[in-house]
C-alpha cells in the first residue's frame, strides 16, 4: 500500500508555512520542509525560516540539517525526507511536505532518480554572472539533445541550467532523468495570489526581514567563515545583502535588485506548479 502524504505548494510569500502548520494541528500531522535553502544552518532571517514560536509544537523536519559551507543537493533531500515520511507514518502521523522548492518535492513525490554529480565550485563561478540565454547556448554545445528537450521555463530557469551544464562537463551529457512508481498517495494543495497582491506581500516580507537584522546575519555567516563566493551561490537575499556589504551596490540598488529578483523566483515557481493537478 502507498502512504498518504499531503504536499503544498506555492510561489515565494504566498504563505505556505503558516497554513502548513493550520493543516497540521487539524490533521494530525508533521511536516517536511522542501527549501533548498532553510536545510542549512544558521540561513534564518534571509530565508524566512519558521521560528518554535511559530510552528506552535508542530514537528518540523529538514530544517537545519546541513553546514552552508558545503553542498546540498538533491539526491540527499530526497534520502532524508524519504526517511522523515516512513518515521511520521510509523507513529500514524500525516506527513505534510511544504515548501517552493519544485525540484526537490518531484523527486521525492515522482521517486525520480538524479545523476550524482558533485558541484564544481570554480565552474559555478564562472556561470554565476552570465545570463539564461548565455547559458542556454552553452548547455547547447555541451548537450544539444537535452538543451532543445528544455520547455520555456526551463530555458531561462538559471539555476537548473547551471546544474545541467555542472553534469553535462563531468558525464559529457545529460542523463535521462529516470522516473519510477511512486511510493505516496498524494494529496496536493496549491497555494496562489493575485499577482499584484503577491508583489506586495514581497515587498512587505523583505522591508520586515530588512528590520529583523536580515544584514546582520549575512555579516556573521562571513565573520564565521562563510565565503562572499559562497554567498553568491546561495543566491537571492545572500547574494545581494553580500554584494552591499563589499561595497558593490548601495542599499538602495540592492533593496530593488532583490525585490525583482524574489518577483522573476515567484514567477518561476508559478511555472512549475502549474503543471501539477490537484
Amino acid at each position: 500500500m502507498k502512504t498518504n502524504i499531503a504536499v503544498i505548494v506555492g510561489p515565494t510569500a504566498v504563505g505556505k508555512s503558516d497554513f502548513a502548520v493550520d493543516y497540521a494541528l487539524k490533521n494530525n500531522g508533521e511536516i517536511i520542509s522542501a527549501d533548498s535553502r532553510q536545510v542549512y544552518k544558521g540561513l534564518d532571517i534571509g530565508t524566512g525560516k519558521i521560528t518554535k514560536e511559530e510552528m506552535r509544537g508542530v514537528p518540523h523536519h529538514l530544517l537545519d540539517v546541513a553546514n552552508p559551507i558545503e553542498n546540498f543537493n538533491v539526491g540527499k533531500f530526497k534520502e532524508l525526507a524519504e526517511k522523515a515520511i516512513a518515521d511520521i507514518s510509523s507513529r500514524g502521523k500525516l506527513p505534510i511536505i511544504c515548501g517552493g522548492t519544485g525540484f526537490y518535492i518531484d523527486a521525492v513525490v515522482n521517486n525520480i532518480t538524479y545523476p550524482d554529480v558533485p558541484h564544481n565550485r570554480k565552474l559555478r563561478e564562472e556561470l554565476e554572472e552570465k545570463s539564461a540565454s548565455a547559458l542556454f547556448e552553452i548547455l547547447k554545445k555541451l548537450d544539444a539533445d537535452y538543451a532543445i528537450s528544455l520547455n520555456n521555463s526551463e530555458q531561462n530557469n538559471h539555476q537548473r541550467l547551471i546544474r545541467s551544464i555542472e553534469i553535462a562537463t563531468a558525464l559529457g551529457k545529460v542523463p535521462k532523468i529516470v522516473e519510477n512508481e511512486s511510493h505516496y498517495e498524494i494529496k496536493w494543495i496549491k497555494l496562489e495570489l493575485p499577482p499584484e497582491e503577491l508583489k506586495q506581500r514581497i515587498h512587505i516580507r523583505l522591508a520586515k526581514r530588512l528590520e529583523n537584522g536580515m544584514i546582520e546575519e549575512v555579516k556573521n555567516l562571513h565573520k564565521n567563515g562563510l565565503s562572499w563566493e559562497r554567498m553568491e551561490e546561495l543566491g537571492l537575499e545572500y547574494r545581494y545583502v553580500s554584494r552591499f556589504l563589499r561595497r558593490h551596490i548601495t542599499k538602495e540598488e540592492m533593496i530593488e535588485q532583490l525585490q525583482n529578483e524574489i518577483w522573476h523566483y515567484a514567477k518561476r515557481q508559478i511555472l512549475w506548479f502549474k503543471k501539477i493537478r490537484n
